[in-house]
Parts: C-alpha cells; structure tokens; sequence
C-alpha cells in the first residue's frame, strides 16, 4: 500500500521531503509532482523500480527515461554536450523541456536507448522535485505518469493513490500540476529535432 505525503506546492517540509528520499533510498517507486504533470520516479540503481515503471506505463525498451536532474552540474555527468547544446539548453531551464542527448558511461545501460545510447535528461522547475533532488544528490529516473490506453496524465494525487495504491510505494502530492508534458528536443545529431511539442515553447527550436 502506498504511503501518501501531502508537501506544500512552494515551500515543501523539510522533514516530508527526508522522508520521501529515505523511501527512494530504500528501493521504492513513487509519483511525484513536476512541472509538466506528475511522475513515475526511482533511483537509478533500483533495476525492480525500473521494470515497475515498464509495467505499469506497459513501455518497450525503446522508451526513453528521463534523469530527472537538479542542476547542469549533474546534468553533465550523465549526457555528452558540446558548447553549442549546452547554451541552448541552459538558456530553456530549468523548464518544462526533456532534452535527447548521448549518453556518458555513468549512465547505467539498461536506461539508455538500445540503438542509438542516448537518454533523456531534464531540469525542472517545481519546488518539490527540486526539494526531493537537492536533497536526494542524484538524478531521479523518471517517466510521465500517463497509463496505457489514456490520452491524458492523472492530476489528482488522491485519484493516483486510488487506482495505483498496489504497484507504488509513495505518492508525493502538492496539488494539481496539469496534463500537457514536456516538449522533447533531441539534440542527438547536433540539431535540434522536435520530438514532442508540451508545455515548453517549442518555436526557439524551430
């Protein structure tokens, strides 16, 4: 049974967020909110939390997760990006942006894209996932909570632990965060190429 943490949108209890990082710490799978929508989220090195979140979003290993990062300092350890990429990207976060990019060997194998070795990786700019990463000290695996066969991303934090209160371990809820996900910029091949259109204005890299 999931456990349920109600965190105040903008300035987040210190003492909840401890908690929440010490369920992560331990192996759990929790949703949590962002700024485009809410979140499946693991450590890295929690293989069960990954196939979990396979399982219930029913996602193939082309499916590209997203380390979910605090800062360009992480987000460097665990993407290659050359100067011209990494203004472009710094300009556009934190934000509701996921960028495609090649993948370091920090990057455990089994989160990368099979054929092409490239990952997700996205800074945002919600106060709770910033609270949870800063005080987590590593990137969060992340996917959008959106379940198979809807068109549309659960926005209840209530409604999230109803249905899916059996295969997670924590819900983290700071009210409504919306439906529109990220836009998805891959920048794989040096160029950008539009992936998904989201919340991020897409047009500066058009």
């Amino acid at each position: 049974m999931a456990k349920y943490f109600d965190v105040h949108p903008q300035t987040p209890q210190a003492r909840t967020i401890g908690t929440v990082v010490d369920s992560l710490r331990s192996g759990a799978l929790i949703a949590y909110p962002t700024d485009s929508c809410f979140a499946l989220g693991c450590r890295m090195g929690n293989h069960e939390g990954l196939e979990r979140i396979r399982s219930i979003r029913r996602l193939d290993d082309r499916h590209h997760f997203t380390l979910m990062c605090e800062n360009f300092a992480q987000l460097g350890q665990f993407v290659q990006i050359d100067n011209d990429v990494f203004r472009a990207v710094k300009a556009a976060t934190p934000g509701s942006y996921t960028f495609i990019l090649p993948a370091t060997k920090e990057v455990p194998r089994r989160l990368m894209h099979p054929k092409k070795k490239t990952v997700g990786v996205r800074i945002p700019e919600h106060a709770v996932t910033r609270a949870l990463l800063a005080e987590l000290g590593e990137p969060l695996v992340s996917s959008t909570l959106l379940l198979p066969g809807e068109d549309e991303p659960m926005t209840q934090g209530w409604e999230i632990k109803e249905r899916l209160d059996h295969v997670l371990d924590a819900v983290v809820d700071s009210g409504d965060c919306g439906t529109e996900p990220t836009t998805v910029v891959d920048f794989s091949e040096g160029a950008p190429q539009i992936v998904r259109r989201g919340a991020g204005d897409p047009t500066r890299f058009e």
